[in-house]
């Protein structure tokens, strides 16, 4: 009987530590995995902050375009595209939609957020740039009620970046939890 009953509580476990796998799975997606891989190691940025910013962003959706007119998976601006296309020296026209199109999307995110990491030598800095822009982050760090050091965010005045800021951040521990095997 006792034998019994450990086996139905190992199963028991068993079916609960599936649950919560499938669960998490279903609440964490990682969709676009071969682009996430290539946009990441081609921009030296974790897959599993790629894949935050693009739940945080756009839910997986390539067609979304926001108030201030950013588009697709990971946001970008039209001016955001110029920015980095400069920053990485490209020249070539692109298509219009071309931010519609979720290869060259997360790609140019990614290069964002690793030209951002560069210029603040953090992930929240960089990540409340991507949200805020790269001008208020400037004048942040050079605000003492803002940054104690200059190169450090203490205060993120602006209430949806600092939400922002937590949700990617959070959300990107969550993607290594649930799966170890990202970079």
């Amino acid at each position: 009987m006792a034998f019994l009953l450990v086996f139905g509580l190992i199963f028991s476990v068993g079916v609960l530590e599936k649950a919560y796998q499938q669960f998490y799975k279903a609440a964490y997606p990682i969709e676009y995995m071969e682009l996430v891989t290539h946009a990441s190691q081609a921009a030296k940025v974790e897959e599993a902050v790629i894949l935050a910013v693009i739940r945080t962003e756009s839910g997986f959706r390539p067609d979304v375009i926001s108030s201030v007119g950013a588009q697709g998976l990971m946001q970008i601006t039209p001016d955001t595209l110029d920015w980095v296309r400069y920053r990485i020296g490209h020249t070539q026209s692109l298509p219009q939609n071309v931010m519609y199109v979720p290869d060259a999307n997360i790609y140019y995110g990614a290069q964002t957020i690793a030209l951002l990491m560069q210029e603040f030598g953090s992930l929240p800095t960089a990540l409340a740039a991507y949200h805020a822009g790269w001008g208020n982050v400037t004048k942040w760090l050079q605000d003492d009620e803002y940054s104690s050091d200059g190169v450090t965010l203490d205060k993120i005045p602006f209430a949806d970046t600092n939400m922002y800021v937590t949700k990617v951040l959070e959300t990107t521990t969550m993607y290594k939890r649930v799966y170890p095997e990202l970079s």
